[in-house]
């Protein structure tokens, strides 16, 4: 199951209880340190933030466009000598590393456009966070220029 990429960073306060039952347990860290985001929720920060720089450059492209996160990309398990993907899936040798639905009529409703980034693949191939966040914007990127139809270098001409 995908989780939609939203704009509120904020998290929802968590109160447990202790294993012994003695009482609520605190937080480690405060909600503001980075420290406190699951690995989760930082890639997630990673694809928000090269989505909204693409959005200001391209806003009425784009608009209507939905982006989201999976840990990993689904597969059919029926056959698994045989793994065959679908023309629209970045890969890297034969790891989806993101995909591009485009638009289509579904039970009589208009779905719109959606780019999926697969975090799992992309965390195992960057070496640190800074890599990471340089992999994450160039999948995003070329995702969306295959959605649009143009070059990598025309949707972001910085990367």
């Amino acid at each position: 199951m995908s989780r939609p990429v939203r704009p509120d960073r904020s998290r929802p306060a968590r109160s447990r209880r202790d294993r012994h039952g003695r009482g609520l347990r605190g937080r480690l860290v405060p909600d503001e340190v980075p420290l406190a985001r699951s690995r989760a929720e930082q890639f997630d920060d990673l694809v928000l933030d090269v989505v909204e720089d693409l959005e200001r450059r391209w806003e009425r492209e784009l608009a209507g466009v939905e982006f989201a996160v999976e840990d990993v990309p689904w597969v059919d398990h029926t056959d698994p000598d045989e793994v065959v993907l679908d023309p629209d899936v970045l890969d890297d040798g034969t790891v989806p590393l993101a995909r591009v639905l485009p638009p289509h009529r579904e039970d009589g409703r208009e779905v719109p456009a959606r780019i999926v980034v697969y975090r799992r693949p992309l965390e195992i191939r960057a070496h640190d966070r800074d890599d990471l966040a340089d992999l994450v914007r160039d999948v995003v990127v070329d995702q969306v220029a295959v959605l649009l139809g143009r070059d990598p270098e025309e949707i972001d001409p910085t990367g």
